[in-house]
């Protein structure tokens, strides 16, 4: 798994050394080359996912330490099976649960599967992600919701049925390929950014989820903000997985990417900020 944009880098420059007898091809040509055949609309989309994913404390893909791994159990399929289906990510998408040798797979809309393995009779964890799910179970043990738990947050998703699972994961392809920002995104990453830089961010625009997360982290992103400065040009640079608007902001002293969702309501449903190149 690819783990820094540097390794994208090196994946450019190996791809120019290896066609330069035939055809000549600049830096910039190789790197949106390499964005997409991993798959993103261009450079930009795929740095800002990849440093999204680089984070520290934020980390969504962190590797877990050896040390605090759970240990596994196995389940038997029947248990299993009552877990399979999809689970509704707020508009970003769906988590779908599936069985393949004898373990859960997850997977986001978008995103490649995870392999999940058992620590409790309903609760899994991964290894390539540092992220848990719980499954919430009716009195016959089938499971009418999911809770991941990642980056500190606890964020519930309840079972739907496969037409409506098969209608979002649409909705979200026809946004990828349309690489159009969702209306309201960029008025309301704007207030989100001034509103960290003064410490009085606008709780009631965001959902439950964020808001908890943004006053956990608000010290420091209070502090990251403002030394970035005052938010100048606003790039919309494309849509990344799940459906969510991947913005370049370029802030008084440095460059930040910005990634922002808005469920039904409006509010503010995924956001997250990562270094610029």
């Amino acid at each position: 798994m690819m783990r820094d944009f540097r390794d994208a880098k090196a994946m450019a420059q190996t791809l120019r050394e290896a066609i330069k007898p035939k055809a000549e091809l600049t830096h910039s040509e190789s790197l949106e080359l390499i964005a997409k055949v991993l798959g993103c609309q261009n450079w930009n989309v795929l740095s800002a996912a990849v440093q999204s994913a680089g984070g520290a404390a934020r980390d969504s893909s962190a590797a877990r330490s050896d040390s605090s791994e759970p240990h596994e159990i196995r389940l038997d399929p029947v248990i299993l099976d009552r877990y399979v289906g999809f689970y509704h990510l707020a508009e970003q998408g769906v988590m779908t649960i599936s069985r393949e040798d004898g373990r859960l797979t997850s997977r986001l809309t978008g995103q490649p599967g995870v392999p999940l393995f058992a620590e409790s009779r309903t609760k899994f964890f991964a290894r390539v992600v540092n992220a848990q799910i719980s499954f919430v179970t009716d009195a016959v043990g089938v499971a009418q919701s999911l809770v991941l738990h990642q980056n500190g947050l606890d964020i519930p998703m309840p079972r739907i049925d496969a037409n409506e699972a098969r209608r979002i994961e649409e909705l979200v392809a026809e946004r990828l390929t349309g690489g159009q920002p969702s209306p309201g995104t960029e008025a309301a990453l704007r207030r989100l950014i001034e509103g960290f830089r003064s410490g009085q961010p606008h709780y009631d625009e965001m959902t439950e989820v964020v808001a908890e997360a943004t006053r956990q982290q608000m010290p420091t992103l209070q502090s990251e903000i403002s030394d970035a400065g005052p938010a100048g040009l606003v790039e919309f640079v494309g849509v990344g997985n799940g459906g969510v608007d991947v913005y370049l902001v370029r802030h008084e002293q440095r460059m930040l990417y910005w990634r922002i969702a808005l469920n039904a309501r409006g509010a503010i449903s995924t956001a997250w900020v990562s270094p610029g190149l």
